[in-house]
């Protein structure tokens, strides 16, 4: 029996994914709802080589264990007392991921601004505050296999991009990767962190229609 959401991340330049999940539909079930958005902005960290990935040199920890798990895994560690989310890409023992850093809401924003108390165009524009607009406050799924439980992203995309802008990924500010073009994000959606509001598409938000 296939997995469509594990395959989605199997076979393929972490790189790749890490564009092509730009349109996916992240959704998060709770008994007071449900949850979800756009994938609209990413970057991918790709392992031992890589001087900003938690893998670089090999390390392997309980803490960043997942990132050496299937693809399709769901990595949540915490950074300055924020929680992420990160996802395996790469086969058993090959610790790539992709940090998802944000998302244009779709269901539950009522939801979301009760967990998070913000106008909606704060709500969700970087990894710490999507978490904390999902509700998400521990690392109960970590190294649970997306779909498994009540967190998931779309197999497909739901949206396309107009165009995906590459750059340097955020908070890389040592090493020999600190410029590599490694985030990705959907070019003019207002939801992408730290974007300016010149830079806007305030018709479509950086989508195909």
């Amino acid at each position: 029996m296939t997995n469509p959401i594990g395959d989605f991340y199997t076979g393929r330049p972490t790189e790749q994914i890490a564009q092509d999940l730009l349109g996916h539909e992240l959704i998060y079930e709770t008994r007071a709802g449900v949850m979800s958005g756009w994938i609209v902005e990413t970057e991918a960290y790709l392992g031992e080589q890589d001087t900003a990935a938690h893998a670089f040199g090999g390390r392997k920890t309980a803490a960043n264990a997942a990132l050496y798990d299937a693809p399709g895994t769901i990595y949540i560690y915490v950074l300055q007392g924020y929680y992420m989310f990160d996802v395996a890409t790469q086969a058993n023992g090959v610790p790539q991921g992709i940090l998802i850093r944000g998302l244009e809401p779709h269901r539950g924003r009522e939801l979301m601004q009760i967990h998070r108390d913000q106008p909606v165009l704060n709500l969700t524009n970087g990894p710490g505050k999507l978490m904390a607009a999902l509700g998400i406050h521990t690392k109960d799924l970590n190294r649970t296999m997306l779909g498994t439980h009540n967190l998931t992203i779309t197999a497909e995309a739901t949206r396309v991009p107009q165009r995906i802008q590459a750059s340097a990924r955020v908070g890389v500010s040592a090493g020999s990767w600190q410029d590599q073009p490694l985030r990705f994000t959907v070019a003019g959606n207002p939801f992408v962190s730290a974007s300016r509001k010149r830079d806007w598409d305030r018709t479509h938000h950086g989508w195909q229609f």
